[in-house]
């Protein structure tokens, strides 16, 4: 009886605000097919909020489909989902479609919002084939591309997201599709050298930055490439070129280009790009890899020199450890101190995050390419900062 009770004042309450707006309001705006599902939510909100939704889902099953009640039917499944009620809204969604009545320009956004519902309850299969179907259609065939490049990047089956987002591609340019297939390539690639095939790799590297030649991860993969051939120097160039790219990776490339040189460089040549770079480009990691350059070539007295000249106009807090665990010591500094600034410092460090998602601001110590939460490439970077770069 409570749900039959619910029910009759659900229909009431509607039908009530259904005639106020129809007499409030001119002629040509009566007109007006109800298409804003925003606004029809905002409306629907205090239905939702004192009805039950068992009361609600009763209501849509017994309200006509036409032009006018879309937007309704449409709204209520979207508001189950996004409470995680997924199967009711799958329901509302399923039986829309079935409807004869259903305007058939309707059908495209009906058959979308129920792939999203599938996608919500992991019926990926499903999701997959629906979200093909509109793939052609002209209001959600975008869209529809878009949801299958995300789910075939989450299933890492990247030959199906490259073919789908270069189908994208032929609608015209368009800089993030074209970031976005360099990285499947990419992927493609790293898969390809995971495979010995050298020559394959090779030649998708080539294909991503034809995509877009500031592809700092084909850079990476390639100075891979190079280092098992034994290509060592050029190796280390190819790493100056992520500077070039996306300083902001600076960090990453440095470290590859410091092991690089330790084992097979000249540390002479290796402090003269090393200062070059640091005069263009300034980071943390940058100084502290000429101060050990300039430590190895020179002594240690002028790689104290170094960094503490440095720390004065770009104070960080991993320089400062570096300089108390080099100079030791100094103008009345007890080793005792030393070692209290030291563990001070460590702790500052400890487990806070390295890399940010410039896009979200997702956080950790690990760096993604593919940020898990927004789901943009090259978006998660080393963190700036006083205790970071």
């Amino acid at each position: 009886m409570d749900i039959v009770f619910q029910w009759l004042l659900l229909t009431a309450a509607v039908a009530a605000g259904w005639l106020a707006g129809r007499f409030s309001r001119s002629p040509e705006r009566s007109r007006r097919v109800i298409s804003d599902e925003t606004s029809v939510r905002d409306r629907l909100q205090f239905l939702f909020t004192n009805y039950s939704d068992q009361a609600v889902e009763n209501f849509v099953q017994s309200l006509a489909v036409n032009r006018d009640t879309v937007s309704l039917h449409l709204s209520i499944g979207a508001h189950f989902r996004h409470k995680g009620e997924t199967d009711r809204a799958i329901v509302i969604h399923q039986n829309l479609l079935a409807r004869p009545e259903l305007p058939a320009r309707f059908s495209p956004q009906v058959t979308f919002e129920l792939a999203l519902d599938y996608l919500n309850a992991g019926l990926l299969d499903r999701a997959e084939a629906l979200m093909h179907q509109l793939m052609g259609d002209r209001d959600y065939g975008r869209r529809a591309a878009s949801q299958l490049i995300d789910l075939y990047q989450q299933e890492r089956e990247w030959g199906k997201a490259g073919q789908v987002a270069r189908t994208l591609m032929k609608d015209g340019v368009d800089p993030e599709l074209e970031k976005t297939l360099a990285y499947i390539t990419c992927e493609l690639a790293d898969e390809a050298l995971k495979h010995d095939d050298r020559w394959g790799a090779q030649k998708l590297l080539k294909e991503a930055l034809e995509y877009d030649s500031s592809c700092v991860r084909a850079t990476f993969i390639g100075m891979t490439m190079l280092i098992r051939q034994g290509s060592f120097r050029d190796a280390a160039s190819q790493s100056l070129k992520v500077f070039e790219q996306n300083p902001e990776f600076g960090s990453e490339a440095i470290d590859r280009l410091m092991k690089l040189e330790r084992e097979h460089g000249d540390i002479g040549r290796l402090v003269k790009k090393l200062r070059k770079l640091y005069a263009t480009w300034p980071s943390t990691s940058l100084l502290l890899a000429l101060v050990d350059s300039v430590e190895r070539a020179s002594g240690r007295p002028a790689a104290i020199d170094l960094l503490r000249m440095e720390l004065e106009v770009r104070p960080s807090v991993r320089g400062l450890l570096r300089l108390v665990e080099m100079a030791g010591y100094e103008k009345g500094m007890t080793t005792d101190e030393g070692r209290l600034v030291s563990r001070i410092g460590h702790l500052l460090l400890a487990n806070r995050p390295v890399y940010r998602c410039v896009n979200c601001g997702f956080s950790g110590q690990q760096l993604h390419w593919l940020c898990p939460s927004c789901k943009n490439w090259e978006t998660v970077r080393p963190i700036q900062g006083v205790e970071a770069e």
